[in-house]
């Protein structure tokens, strides 16, 4: 049978534990027996849902998801019997929930002790079943599909552990979420479930990533590029850009489903995701963007352990979808947030502090969420990949605090976003000397993988030397530079102007496609050929930094996601400009 849910088990006699002692999140209770590690207790008359983090033999030590004012000694607490789990649905797609996967769109404006306790509302979706009576199938079978018009479709999967003849299917119509959909084996199988947030969910097995995800950021495909399951951290100080970053990737990177998750964040920043999400339209179907998306948000002025707890409930959601054979993307933004409430609840339950008052377990936690991601064979539904992008916030931009180093040991990349380029008003403000890429040798495989790896290398090459002459720039100044040192350092602004900025408000430049990328690469590095050339051939220095670049710098904002043209056309009008100069 499929697991009960939270308002199932709640309804169900259980025994009571009388609180003990209530300090914020913590709470103590009574052992009444009966209760494990990670499961959900209700505590007090507002069924207030609280997660066991603690057993020894006379007391319990819970964290509470909500606010616990008005909870007392002597109350009593509700053991649930099953842990802290996410109600999985056709109905996440476009939704907004809270850390624990609550809608909130149905809690009015606040979010007040007990919300979402009771029995959820029975939505109804269009179920077309894909299997017959008398089929033998096994785990992660796909035996339809459930959801609304819009959007990608929920595929009901056989759970794990699974299998067997199918004896009963339900009619190809309208069914309420709750109704039994089919019977494998004995276990009926309806379009919700539950999964236990801490627990990953099974795959057949883990393969090595090697497809790139495509983000239209043009500094991160060519440089910094990210494979299909891959893991990211984006660390920066305040003001350098994390957040809209984060929401360019989420807007128009090419996954299937995006996961977003604002842990810890402000308000208002939230609101805006919330609502360019509603309006964009998705350039992959032409229908709304919000409907591949799901957001759960967990704002700075909700409760701190929602916050924590958001984190996995992302996860959860993504390999949900990633058991369906799609590709997930999950946005946290930021861990550094979530980071900061287990260092609150760890002082509060009085564990010896480690490295600026973060638990000693901080490391194994970091890890155990980006060990989440990955490009897997599922269970039945062939290929799928969850790739988790972490944002970090080191307080005062230090990259040595511990949440930055913890995830550095843990990700396949890093971007950098560098104060410096934010401040000059240079978007995105990855910095390419500060960041890297694991994935990018892994991706030079296939047939445009070499051609590709050969552009990184030039751009790299250059971007270095242009960082390494800006030092004797500012000490001796340009014009005291040898002139091969000088194109070098006129090299160096083409790319950053030309090539890697990038306006987020531009309905050009918004995203960029491979095609346009590679197109504005291999413009910028002819042109900069042509003014090492002219320079070796004895062409004084000075004319060919007054040469007029205007054409291929507006390159980028001129030409759309996917146009060539326009750059080529640019590219041979400076090329013409630069051999008037001979």
């Amino acid at each position: 049978m499929a697991d009960l849910t939270t308002a199932e088990h709640a309804a169900r006699p259980t025994p009571t534990a009388r609180i003990l002692r209530v300090a914020g999140p913590l709470v103590e209770l009574e052992n009444a027996g009966r209760v494990a590690m990670n499961d959900l207790v209700l505590l007090g008359p507002g069924r207030v849902p609280a997660e066991v983090v603690a057993i020894t033999t006379s007391r319990l030590t819970v964290q509470a998801y909500e606010y616990t004012g008005g909870l007392a000694p002597g109350q009593h607490g509700f053991p649930v019997g099953a842990p802290v789990s996410a109600r999985l649905s056709p109905g996440l797609l476009g939704g907004v929930f809270d850390g624990l996967l609550r809608p909130l769109t149905a809690f009015g404006d606040r979010l007040v002790p007990g919300t979402g306790t009771g029995a959820p509302p029975v939505h109804r979706w269009t179920f077309d079943a894909s299997v017959g009576r008398g089929r033998e199938v096994g785990e992660g079978t796909v035996i339809g599909e459930a959801g609304n018009a819009a959007g990608p479709r929920t595929r009901i999967l056989v759970p794990p552990g699974c299998g067997g003849a199918v004896t009963y299917v339900a009619d190809s119509a309208e069914q309420p979420e709750d109704a039994v959909l089919a019977v494998v084996g004995g276990t009926e199988i309806r379009s919700v479930t539950d999964w236990p947030v801490r627990r990953p969910r099974p795959v057949r097995e883990r393969v090595r990533a090697r497809t790139p995800l495509t983000t239209g950021q043009r500094v991160i495909d060519l440089l910094f590029p990210v494979a299909r399951g891959s893991t990211v951290a984006v660390p920066g100080g305040f003001g350098t850009g994390k957040t809209l970053l984060l929401q360019q990737i989420a807007k128009w990177c090419d996954a299937d489903i995006i996961v977003y998750v604002g842990c810890g964040e402000r308000g208002n920043e939230m609101a805006d995701v919330i609502t360019e999400f509603a309006e964009l339209t998705d350039p992959r179907t032409g229908g709304r963007l919000a409907d591949r998306t799901v957001i759960i948000a967990n704002t700075s002025n909700m409760p701190m352990m929602a916050r924590e707890a958001s984190i996995h409930t992302g996860a959860t959601v993504a390999e949900y979808f990633r058991d369906m054979g799609y590709d997930v993307v999950v946005i946290a933004d930021s861990t550094s947030r979530w980071a900061e409430a287990l260092r609150e609840f760890a002082s509060r339950t009085g564990e010896l502090p480690a490295e600026e008052g973060y638990p000693a377990g901080l490391a194994s936690a970091l890890a155990a969420f980006y060990e989440r991601a990955g490009a897997v064979n599922t269970l039945g539904a062939g290929p799928g990949s969850v790739t988790v992008l972490g944002a970090v916030s080191p307080p005062g931009g230090d990259l040595t605090e511990p949440v930055t180093a913890h995830t550095e040991r843990c990700v396949r990349g890093r971007w950098t976003l560098d104060r410096e380029l934010a401040y000059a008003r240079h978007y995105p403000a990855v910095s390419w000397a500060h960041s890297f890429s694991r994935d990018a040798e892994v991706l030079t495989v296939g047939p445009d993988g070499p051609e590709a790896a050969d552009r990184r290398a030039a751009v790299a090459g250059l971007l270095a030397e242009a960082d390494r002459l800006a030092d004797l720039v500012d000490l001796v100044g340009i014009g005291a530079l040898p002139a091969p040192e000088r194109v070098g350092v006129l090299a160096g602004r083409l790319i950053r102007e030309g090539l890697l900025q990038q306006s987020a408000l531009s309905s050009n430049d918004a995203h960029s496609t491979p095609v346009k990328t590679a197109a504005l690469a291999d413009a910028v590095l002819a042109v900069i050929e042509r003014c090492r050339t002219l320079v070796a051939s004895g062409t004084p220095p000075d004319l060919v930094e007054q040469a007029d670049f205007t054409a291929l710098l507006r390159a980028r904002e001129e030409a759309g996601p996917s146009g060539t043209a326009t750059v080529r056309a640019a590219r041979d009008t400076v090329l013409t400009a630069l051999g008037e100069l001979r």
